[in-house]
Formats: structure tokens, sequence, C-alpha cells
């Protein structure tokens, strides 16, 4: 009986020093984490994650900073953030680039396979196609007979083959059977500030990009790359509505970790990040950009989403003659 009492007194001790462990991580954090951002302050990545970190320290009692590191349409920043030690104070965020760069150029490493995903920090914004008000285009059926009727003359900024403006545009071209000419510039906002300016005909521009240059009445908006209308902004259709079926072109934010990152830091983020984008302050700010935040928030879901959107886009890498490659194992 002694024997007995001894030992269940022994596994009590274990699991008790053991449980700790596998709920929480022990002193974590304790110190600055690193938000990497792939991309350059201010952008469409940066933002929500800036919004984020700046909310979510004030949850964990520890700073958040965000290092930007631009280059390679983002490979540059996931590059780096992939071979930090995996110990949870190095963070990546990730987005729609990290599911089409493996088509396009060459990527180091596994985007999904080598990060653990932590969770979504919001979904979109949708691109926008929008021309110069000037033109008389009233419509993208009126559009798309104009770029019939003159094959190459009207052209649409991009912003370099592996982004969503130049496949969106080249799902176009295929669907329409059109010959709009493409103009790389340094990034969608910069394209679309030159639409507004009479550089080139249209582009298509991230929602939070187009919105203030339509209300100044620089812009016209003929349609939304997106599942459905933008709510505030009601009147413009979506492609799919106009007969261009699966045209979705929406952006995303994801925060991950090097892989090998211990699973209780890993459930502590994603709780930690839950929080914050569920409120409302965070919501609204989201809603501003023409973002959303998703219901359905875990480090399965995130990779999931990252997989089907991953083989999408390689189907659309087809339309302009690139092959889709395997990711990195």
């Amino acid at each position: 009986m002694m024997n007995r009492l001894r030992s269940g007194l022994l596994g009590a001790l274990v699991v008790s020093a053991i449980w700790p462990a596998a709920a929480q991580p022990q002193n974590y954090p304790n110190r600055t984490i690193t938000f990497v951002v792939p991309f350059a302050a201010g952008g469409l990545t940066d933002v929500p994650a800036r919004i984020l970190a700046a909310m979510m320290q004030e949850r964990i009692g520890q700073n958040i900073v965000i290092e930007n590191k631009p280059g390679g349409s983002g490979v540059v920043g996931g590059t780096f953030a992939v071979r930090a030690e995996p110990d949870g104070y190095t963070l990546f965020a990730n987005s729609v680039a990290d599911t089409q760069n493996l088509h396009y150029i060459p990527v180091p490493y596994n985007a999904i396979d080598d990060f653990a995903m932590i969770g979504m920090i919001a979904e979109g914004p949708p691109l926008v196609l929008v021309i110069d008000a000037k033109l008389p285009y009233k419509s993208l059926a009126e559009l798309v007979a104009a770029a019939k009727a003159n094959p190459t003359k009207i052209s649409f900024g991009t912003s370099g083959p592996a982004t969503s403006p130049a496949i969106a545009l080249t799902q176009l071209n295929s669907l329409a059977k059109t010959e709009i000419v493409g103009v790389p510039y340094r990034g969608s906002g910069e394209a679309a500030r030159n639409v507004a300016a009479g550089g080139i005909d249209g582009t298509f521009a991230y929602y939070s990009q187009a919105k203030p240059l339509s209300d100044d009445s620089k812009l016209r908006a003929l349609a939304v790359a997106s599942a459905h209308r933008i709510a505030s902004w009601p009147d413009v259709p979506t492609m799919e509505e106009l007969g261009y079926p699966n045209f979705d072109h929406r952006g995303f934010v994801g925060l991950a970790a090097p892989a090998k990152t211990p699973a209780a830091i890993i459930a502590f983020l994603n709780k930690q990040l839950n929080d914050v984008v569920q409120s409302q302050p965070f919501r609204q700010r989201m809603e501003a950009l023409g973002m959303t935040v998703p219901a359905d928030n875990t480090p399965q879901s995130l990779a999931e989403f990252m997989r089907r959107e991953t083989a999408r886009q390689g189907v659309l890498a087809k339309l302009s003659g690139h092959q889709p490659t395997a990711p990195p194992r």
C-alpha cells in the first residue's frame, strides 16, 4: 500500500511539473518581439501588422517592434524570418505574395511548411479596376469593346509580374480576349496615382489606394475583383457579376513563426492575436482599409488557406505562360 501511495505521489509530481510547460510558454515573452514585414513601411502588409503590434503589446506587457525588410517581392524578409531562432521572438507577416512568388521567381524556402502558422491578421483588401476619369468609358463592357477595337492601345499599370495587379490584368486579357498592355510600376499605389495624372489609362489598384482618388473624381471605378461588392462602395459591381467568373484578387496579412517554434508559444500568440483582431477597435481600423477579420482563425485554417491559394495562383500563372513549380522541400 505504501509503495502504491509513493508511486501515485511521484506520478502526480511529474505531471504537475510537466503540465505548466505544456499549457503555457514558460517566461514567454520576457523581451521584445520583432514582427518582420517583408515590404516597405506604409504598405498594405505593413499597416495591419503595425496596428496589431501596437494593440497586442498592451496585452502581453512586452514591446513589439516592426522590422521592414523589403525586396524580392517579399522573399528577402521571408528568408530572414525563416532562418531566425524558433523561440517566438521573431515573427513573420506573410501575405498573398507568399502564395504567388514560387510560380514566378526563385524562393529558397517553403512559405507554408517552413513556418509555423499563428493566424490571419486580416483578409483583403480587394483589387478594384479603375480608369482615368477623363476617359469616355462608363462600364467595363465599354472598356473591353474599345480594347478589342484598338489592340495594344489601352495601357494598364502593374507592379511587376508576380503581383496581383499584373495577374489580374493577365486574367482579364485571357477572359475578354483583349490585349491591354501592362506597364510596370514600383507598386500599385504609384500606378493608381499615374492613372489619376493621365499617364496611363487604368490599373487594378487596391481599395484603399483607389477609393480616395475616385472620391476626388480622378479615377472611375468599373469593377471590384472579389466575390462580393464592397460595403462602403456598393455601386461598383464585381467582375463576376459582369461575366468574369472566378475573378477574385484579394490580399491578406497573416502572422507566422519559424518552423519548430514550440506549440505552447504558437497557441499563446494565436490567442493574443485573436483577442485583438476580434475587437471592435481593430475591426474598425481594418474596415477603413477595405479589409475584414476572419471568424475561424486558427494556425491550421491559415495553413489550409495558403495551400488552397497557392494552388489557385498556380492556375493563374499558367495564363501568362509561367509553369507552376513545386514548393521547396
